[in-house]
C-alpha cells in the first residue's frame, strides 16, 4: 500500500506557496539590467557578467520584491491601507535588512526635518526683505 495519497504532492505544495503567480503582470525585462551589472561588479563578480547571468539575478528580485508587496499588501488590508509598518513586519526575521531599513527610514526622516527647516527659513528671510 502506497502512502502517496496522505503526503501531498510538491507541486500542490508550490501552487499553494505562490498564489499571486497565476495573476502575474507581464512586466519590462532588462529594466534593472545596468543597476544590477553595477551591483554584482560591487559585490565581486566581473565588470562584464553574462546577460543570462544579470537576467537571472533581475528575476529573482523582482520576484522576491513582488512576493513582499503582495505579502504586505495582505496584512495592510486587514486595516484598510498599507503601512511601511507591514514592510518591516515581513523583514522582521532578516536581521541586517531589518537594521538597514530602519537606518534608511531614520535618514528619510532627518532628510524631511532638515528640508522642512530650509523651507521656512525661506519664507521667512523673503518676507524680512
Amino acid at each position: 500500500m502506497s502512502n502517496s495519497a496522505s503526503v501531498p504532492s510538491s507541486k500542490s505544495k508550490a501552487e499553494s506557496s505562490q498564489p499571486y503567480e497565476t495573476t502575474s503582470i507581464k512586466r519590462k525585462r532588462g529594466m534593472f539590467q545596468k543597476d544590477l551589472q553595477r551591483m554584482m561588479y560591487g559585490f565581486g563578480d566581473d565588470a562584464n557578467p553574462l546577460p543570462e547571468t544579470v537576467a537571472l539575478v533581475e528575476d529573482i528580485v523582482v520576484e522576491y520584491v513582488t512576493d513582499l508587496a503582495h505579502n504586505a499588501q495582505d496584512i495592510g488590508s486587514k486595516r484598510g491601507k498599507l503601512l511601511v509598518d507591514d514592510f518591516l513586519y515581513q523583514i522582521r526575521k532578516d536581521f541586517p535588512k531589518l537594521k538597514r531599513c530602519t537606518e534608511l527610514l531614520s535618514m528619510q526622516k532627518d532628510l524631511d526635518k532638515a528640508k522642512k527647516a530650509f523651507e521656512v527659513d525661506e519664507e521667512k528671510l523673503a518676507s524680512i526683505e
